[in-house]
């Protein structure tokens, strides 16, 4: 999973991205003080596996991992060039999707590029920026196919009218991703790779005083709710002072301030379910591990997901829940017990499901 940090400049992106990654990008009180995109990949935070690797005596602990990538800030004009749009523009298409920071917070000491805190006036300069760029490539798209359905073919007609809906919800204002679509036309639309069909979580990066910046982010909320996405509210300067301590300080920290998770925790819960991911897991002597999949992923697609052998010859997976298993205290016990289960092809993965594939090749 790869996701892109976005937002205008100085909104508190690279800070951000510091803390959640630890890894050391620049950032100054400056424009485009990010140029090439940073990234850095983090462990998903997931305390089941440690737990399962104390029941198994097993040294090698193996966690899911998302790619963060810190997108230099774009201004308004990027969708023509300005500041360093083009560029910009192109590294935020490879993303899975978008995570857009939106400045939260008043603060004299750090320059605001518009001049003044105001949360949805930032977020519709970036959405106009992204729309803009969609357009152009799908008046290119129409272009085309518009010329190649003179011949009268069917199925060119009815891609034709589908562009021209994404067109006109576009020159709506309205992003890509916020259209009523059949599966077909939605895959359709995926396959186009426009940026504001992207899956967008907007990140409030309020102070250190949540309370002080509540109208900022109700009026964030708000946006969202109108026009889609997704909604997490945390401190980029809080994550960054969680980071800098050692385990045990963070966990007193945390709990003087009342919080009860980090914000890494909950952009990464957000982003998976807002992609639609869970995790497996797998447990023995030599390593315990996690492993993304959609959800809704059958047993024999997990099984793909260790190795495609695993999927071709496919004969039952043996499953229990995470929990079930550290109550019995191990797999023997837990299958004395009845609580392991054997499945057979057409059987859906849940998230938390320890599971033993059985195959043959």
């Amino acid at each position: 999973m790869e996701l892109g940090i976005v937002g205008l400049p100085n909104v508190g992106k690279s800070t951000l991205f510091n803390a959640i990654t630890a890894a050391g990008a620049e950032t100054a009180n400056y424009p485009f003080c990010t140029i090439e995109p940073n990234v850095g990949i983090v462990a998903v935070p997931d305390d089941r596996l440690y737990k399962l690797a104390a029941l198994y005596s097993c040294k090698k602990v193996i966690h899911a991992t998302v790619k963060f990538v810190d997108i230099a800030g774009l201004v308004k004009g990027a969708s023509l060039g300005e500041g360093l749009g083009n560029k910009f523009l192109g590294q935020i298409r490879e993303v899975d999707a978008i995570v857009h920071v939106v400045r939260c917070f008043e603060d004299s000491n750090i320059t605001h590029v518009n001049g003044t805190t105001d949360p949805v006036r930032d977020i519709e300069i970036i959405d106009t920026e992204l729309i803009l760029s969609d357009i152009e490539t799908i008046q290119r798209r129409i272009d085309k196919t518009r010329s190649q359905s003179k011949s009268g073919d069917k199925k060119l007609l009815e891609e034709l009218d589908l562009l021209e809906r994404i067109f006109s919800c576009l020159e709506s204002g309205m992003p890509a991703r916020s259209m009523k679509l059949t599966p077909e036309e939605q895959v359709y639309l995926d396959s186009l790779f426009l940026i504001t069909a992207k899956k967008v979580i907007y990140c409030a990066n309020v102070s250190e005083s949540l309370d002080r910046d509540a109208n900022y982010v109700e009026a964030v909320a708000k946006h969202v709710l109108e026009t889609g996405g997704a909604l997490v509210v945390i401190s980029a300067l809080t994550e960054a002072e969680l980071a800098s301590l050692a385990p045990e300080e963070r966990l007193m920290f945390m709990e003087e301030l009342n919080i009860k998770s980090s914000g890494l925790d909950s952009l990464i819960t957000k982003a998976y379910e807002t992609l639609g991911l869970m995790s497996f897991l797998t447990a023995g002597e030599k390593e315990t591990r996690a492993w993304t999949i959609p959800v809704g992923s059958k047993a024999p697609k997990a099984a793909g997901k260790i190795h495609t052998d695993f999927e071709r010859g496919f004969i039952r997976a043996e499953v229990i829940s995470c929990d079930v298993l550290l109550e019995c205290g191990s797999f023997s016990i837990a299958k004395e017990r009845g609580k392991v289960r054997s499945e057979g092809k057409d059987y859906i993965v849940k998230e938390g499901d320890v599971i033993l594939f059985r195959f043959n090749v």
